[in-house]
Formats: structure tokens, sequence, C-alpha cells
């Protein structure tokens, strides 16, 4: 029944949002509609926030340190901004955390951005799904939970055109935050050779790059380009015997579509790297369509860390 109503609630002011009403008024509406519901007193629609206060969290030190920064980011924003919804979803994404899951940071797809904003959410999250696939969370629980919930914090102030100190603040504590993480996730530099010394050859199943693109795309962003610019340089460097250019995307839409898509993204990123001087014949081509996730979804999501090109060396 609780649930029900709080349900209620969400869907009513996450309408709200999109029809972009300013805080103050959407926060009235909420009001309203709590008294008009009954049955339901304050304390039981913030049964979800009460319990993260109280949980004790478990799994990973990443888990247990996510649902702290959750923990705290609902009060926020349930004391100081009087946003209930997202308080509660937030709430929420905190007690899968303690539990021990590790939820994944805010999909862009799921706010109402603008374009300008979506491209620079999208490539921020990009960074973070990058450094989780380099072992953030393990080398570094503390920082990446804290990354994590920066970017939640971003993408929530940004959707309702916070465009003041709150949002400012948000996005320059992530910017902050995953700069640090990605100092802290980085290999030691490799003890200067002599001039005469060969370099050291190339581990191969040590060599893994990934390749992010926008939805339904297959053309390579400034970033993409800048990944492929380090393969390049690795192979002449220390040419492996074979390279493995894989694609991907995600599962929103026809799967058949998806396995031409990725296959598509495979092919610019073979191009590109041609034409930096990388011999094609090396480089084994495949599309994985949406068969192979990086993050898993349910069928028809967007999801921006499914969207990619993954490259290995043997």
């Amino acid at each position: 029944m609780i649930l029900g109503h709080t349900e209620i609630i969400y869907y009513r002011m996450r309408v709200f949002k999109e029809l972009d009403i300013m805080k103050p008024m959407r926060n009235l509406v909420l009001i309203a509609g709590l008294l008009i519901l009954g049955g339901c007193t304050m304390f039981d629609t913030y049964s979800e926030i009460d319990a993260l206060n109280e949980a004790k969290p478990s799994g990973s030190p990443f888990t247990r340190s996510l649902a702290e920064e959750y923990k705290v980011f609902a009060n926020r924003e349930l004391q100081d901004m009087l946003d209930y919804p997202d308080a509660l979803h937030f709430a929420r994404k905190g007690l899968a955390a303690a539990s021990g899951e590790a939820v994944m940071p805010e999909p862009v797809s799921d706010w109402n951005l603008s374009e300008r904003h979506i491209k620079e959410l999208s490539s921020a999250r990009g960074r973070i799904i990058i450094s989780y696939d380099l072992g953030a969370r393990e080398l570094a629980p503390a920082m990446s939970a804290k990354v994590q919930s920066r970017y939640d914090c971003w993408i929530e102030r940004q959707e309702e055109n916070w465009e003041g100190g709150t949002v400012i603040q948000c996005k320059t504590e992530f910017y902050d935050a995953i700069n640090e993480l990605e100092a802290m996730i980085q290999k030691p530099a490799p003890a200067p050779q002599m001039p005469s010394a060969e370099p050291p050859p190339m581990v191969p199943e040590e060599a893994m790059y990934l390749v992010f693109f926008n939805w339904d795309s297959t053309v390579l962003s400034s970033g993409a380009k800048s990944v492929l610019d380090a393969v390049a340089a690795e192979v002449d460097k220390n040419t492996p015997a074979k390279i493995n250019v894989l694609g991907h995307a995600d599962t929103s839409g026809d799967a058949e579509y998806n396995k031409k898509l990725a296959f598509k993204r495979a092919v610019a990123v073979r191009d590109y790297l041609v034409s930096k001087g990388v011999n094609a014949e090396i480089m084994a081509v495949e599309s994985r369509g949406e068969t192979d996730l990086l993050v898993s979804t349910s069928d028809n999501v967007r999801e921006p860390a499914n969207r990619r090109v993954n490259i290995t060396f043997e």
C-alpha cells in the first residue's frame, strides 16, 4: 500500500520535471498529493530513507562506501532541497548498495537534459565506466564511490536547471574526484631505459582499450580518437601478432539491427587505426551486437557503457 502511494507520487513528480515546472511549485504539488492520497503519514512516505539511515552496509568496500554516499545524498535531497521523489530514488540506490549490489551511475537517457548537457554527462559517465573497468572500485573504493555520488548529484541538479551554486558544486566535485581517481589507478611509469636498451615486449593480456559511442551512432568522438591514437602508438612500438576489434551495442532497438550497428562501429575503429598506420591485415573485426553487455540491462535500454568497441591484442 505504501509502496503504491510512493510510486504514484514519484511518477507525478517526474512528469512535472519533464514539463520543467519550477521546484517550489513541484513541492507544493507533492504536499497536496500526499494530503489527497491519505492513509500515508510523512514518516511512512520516507520509509526507504529511514531504512537507509539504519542500514548496516555489507558487501565490498566499494558498496559499503557507496551506501554511505547515497545516505548523505538522499538525506540532503529530503531535508535541504525538499526534493522528495529524488530523495526516495537515491535512497533506494543506497539500500541496494548497502545490500552488496554495485549499482551503476545514473543513465543519461533517464533524465530530461539538453543536447549540450547530454554530451557532457555522457562523456563524464564514460570516464567512470572506464575507471571501473580498470579496477577502480577494487583499488580505490572510497574515491570510486565519491565519484559516482557526485556524478549522480550533478545529473540530478542539471535536469532541474539549477545553473547556480548547487549544480556547479556537484560538477566541480565530480571532476576533482574523477581526476584524482584516474591518477590513483594509473600504473606506475616504467623505469627509464638506457638509450641502447630495447623496449620491453608488450604483454598482450594487459592491453585492452575501450571506445564509446553515442546512441545509434558510428561516429568517433574526439575522446574516442584520443584512445585510438594511443592504440596506434602502442602498436607502432610493439606490434602484436593480432588485434581484436569487437563491436558492441546496447539493448535498445532490434537485435539484428544492433548486430549490424556494432559491426559498423568496429569497422570505423579499424579504418581510423589504418589511417594511423596500423596494418589492416592483423586486425580481426567482429560484432557482438547486444549479446555481451558491459553493464547488464533489460531489453530496450539505452546504456552508454554498452555502446562500445573493445580492442585487445594477442
